[in-house]
């Protein structure tokens, strides 16, 4: 069983500083005005979906629970804080004492979601939960947005294992969060030993043109790999003529030799010769792996080709043309006063430009047609109607600023496979559309069972 999420095997710093600047001026002013320990409900959505996506993915969550817990402002942070003249002293002075003490709730990772799903929902006095707005978007994010082009790929591959291997063309850090995210979307595998190291994710590698190029003979190379690895090894037969290179790769490790990998050129073309020479030789079971520049369309158009496995980096780790999920987190209701029983009050951002807000402390739910698919995300303010109890999405997440729901990686995993399984099958279409199942809003009157 994975159990990297339930406590990281590295020391993680303070996260206090992976905020705007702006939050804490505004913690300034509301200390000042009398304001800041007012009962506040922020949520985190969406207001749509990438351009063409048929649905988002929850990912990140764990690493959100780890910059909670780890949201210090520590003697070295309060000095920076000082040095710049960025908040007064008595601003400093509670930042000194910060620790969360509320409550969050959200879909469970990997969940999809849609546009208008409260993603997350963070309750505690205003001043609490208004600095953990940059820190939890950027998390949450980028994580989603890696996490659904994962997805994508992962149905476009069918029972083919994905290998993430873009730790390249990233930022070092984000390369760990994407192998994560990728892990939670349906890849296999991570070619990124901090990812394997942080997370539990299985690690895999083997070998690049450079060592080919650094002996004198493309055989002289495979012998060396296939003696220092074994003849299950995967051979590179790219880096000068791949016919030769495959007969060679056999000739060195015999039909034992466990796979070829194939990283440039017409890759339908060349998967359909190379499996005909392989065969040919006698190396039947010796499997194919392709790499370069794939996404999800290039997987999909070798459906057909004889293909064991794919390796995909770039378009996984910018999320194949979406970078980001666009989630923002927003301030919905708030208290009358700082008095603990004062009522909940909605509050909504009503400009226009497309960034109008929901009031409300929310829930959601999924209803399911006759055959347990997805039919529409309902989301409502007030008591959730009977017929709605038991498809409820958000789970507690940090109760009294205590971690409740840390799980390991692979249920995270597993809880996806399940999600998508449960949406009409047009959700697995590449082709440009609208969310796979509408957004529906309710206001109920108290008088049913109550919402979480």
């Amino acid at each position: 069983m994975n159990t990297a999420d339930l406590g990281l095997p590295v020391e993680v710093p303070s996260t206090a500083l992976f905020t705007d600047q702006y939050e804490l001026t505004m913690l300034q002013a509301a200390l000042r005005a009398g304001t800041a320990g007012r009962r506040s409900v922020f949520e985190v959505f969406t207001r749509r979906l990438p351009h063409g996506r048929r649905y988002g993915v929850v990912a990140g969550t764990g690493r959100v629970l780890d910059a909670v817990e780890n949201f210090r402002f520590d003697a070295d942070v309060i000095g920076f804080l000082r040095e710049r003249g960025v908040v007064d002293e008595p601003t400093l002075r509670w930042l000194a004492d910060y620790r969360f003490s509320g409550d969050v709730w959200g879909y469970p990772e990997g969940e999809v979601y849609f546009p208008g799903s409260p993603i997350l929902r963070v309750e505690g006095s205003f001043a609490e939960c208004v600095l953990l707005e940059t820190v939890i978007l950027s998390i949450l994010n980028h994580d989603s947005a890696i996490a659904a082009a994962a997805s994508r790929m992962s149905a476009a591959a069918g029972d083919r294992p994905l290998i993430e291997m873009g730790a390249r063309r990233t930022h070092e850090l984000a390369a760990v969060a994407a192998s994560r995210a990728a892990y939670i979307g349906g890849f296999t595998s991570t070619s990124d030993l901090a990812a394997g190291f942080r997370y539990g994710i299985p690690t895999v590698g083997t070998s690049a043109h450079a060592f080919t190029l650094l002996h004198d003979h493309e055989r002289d190379a495979f012998r060396a790999q296939v003696d220092s690895m074994g003849r299950g090894t995967t051979l590179l037969v790219d880096t000068y003529d791949v016919a030769e290179a495959v007969r060679t790769a056999v000739e060195v490790a015999g039909p034992e030799l466990g796979a070829v990998r194939i990283d440039s050129g017409d890759l339908l073309l060349v998967a359909h010769r190379v499996r005909q020479q392989l065969d040919e030789l006698g190396a039947t079971g010796t499997r194919i792996l392709v790499t370069s520049d794939l996404d999800e369309y290039a997987i999909a158009s070798l459906a057909a080709a004889p293909v064991d496995a794919y390796g995909v980096g770039t378009q996984l780790v910018t999320g194949s043309g979406h970078p980001t999920a666009s989630m923002v987190y927003k301030l919905v209701a708030r208290a009358e006063s700082a008095d603990a029983g004062a009522p909940l009050v909605p509050v909504a951002k009503r400009s226009t430009g497309g960034k109008t807000s929901v009031g409300g402390r929310k829930w959601a739910a999924r209803r399911l047609d006759a055959d347990g698919v997805a039919e529409a995300e309902v989301i409502g303010t007030g008591p959730v109607p009977a017929d709605l109890a038991d498809r409820q999405l958000l789970v507690q997440l940090v109760k009294g600023g205590d971690v409740v729901a840390r799980e390991p990686l692979e249920v995270v995993r597993d809880r996806h496979a399940e999600a998508r399984a449960n949406l009409p099958l047009s959700a697995m279409q590449l082709s440009r559309g609208e969310p796979v199942i509408p957004t529906e809003y309710v206001h109920t009157r108290p008088g049913s069972q109550s919402g979480a």
